[in-house]
């Protein structure tokens, strides 16, 4: 059972840096409550999960991916941040942290206060109409659903969808490329939450490592960058726990 010592060093990493950039995951997610996507009872498991963020069946059936996301994505008004948000948060209130790369889209980071945030797999926070591009916000949405609306359209009879990447779709430039440069730029890059099985938002850290940093990676399973990392953690809580100890202070919920 890991410990705060146990996270001495990427601690006193921390302290020594002068750039410092964050690859968050699931895992991240998993602690606020939020199923895993990909885990035994995440989104995935449903029979319809390929159809479901493909975006030539949105625009085919836009109603197979609001079924499909009612509570996982349009309940996440109901998750609250964790220890790890609240640790990043606090970081970046230090002038630690330069900027958080995340590939998940329940928009944690942003409850919990962090302003640099790129989500390199998009965010439910805007919807835009895929006839006319009219945006609505993510509580309007939740509104028309709220009301029984199967599908939220526009006026102009388009189906709205949210601005989170479906397969089919490019990647969010500005926020890979932002992503990319926080990366290269970091001499402690942290990898949160995520085995770096997806890509290309995996490869993030090995940019870090190619530019002369360090990764530093906590993860309930093994990576495959942990044999080039300068640590590795299993336990987010314990981490959490270690930032909050070593960092005290303004910036906490």
């Amino acid at each position: 059972m890991e410990t705060i010592d146990d996270y001495a060093p990427l601690v006193a990493a921390l302290k020594g840096a002068r750039h410092v950039g964050v690859l968050t995951g699931a895992g991240v997610s998993t602690l606020s409550g939020i199923p895993d996507f990909r885990g035994p009872k995440g989104l995935y498991a449903n029979p319809d999960a390929e159809r479901i963020f493909d975006i030539d069946w949105f625009d085919r059936d836009p109603s197979v991916y609001y079924r499909g996301c009612q509570e996982l994505v349009y309940g996440l008004k109901n998750f609250r941040p964790n220890p790890v948000h609240e640790a990043l948060a606090l970081l970046e209130t230090r002038g630690i942290l330069k900027g958080i790369a995340t590939q998940n889209i329940d928009m944690l980071h942003q409850k919990a206060g962090s302003k640099v945030v790129w989500e390199v797999h998009g965010s439910p926070i805007r919807h835009h109409c895929r006839q006319c591009g009219a945006g609505k916000s993510f509580e309007e949405i939740c509104a028309l659903l709220k009301s029984g609306v199967e599908v939220p359209r526009c006026s102009c009879g388009g189906a709205y969808k949210p601005d989170i990447t479906f397969f089919g779709e490019a990647l969010p430039e500005e926020a890979f490329v932002k992503s990319q440069e926080l990366a290269i730029r970091s001499d402690v890059f942290l990898v949160l939450g995520t085995s770096l099985t997806v890509y290309p938002a995996a490869g993030l850290p090995r940019l870090t490592l190619q530019a002369g940093g360090k990764v530093f990676v906590v993860n309930g399973s093994p990576t495959t960058l942990d044999a080039e990392a300068s640590f590795c953690g299993k336990d987010l809580a314990v981490f959490a726990e270690a930032i909050l100890q070593a960092f005290p202070g303004e910036g906490t919920l």
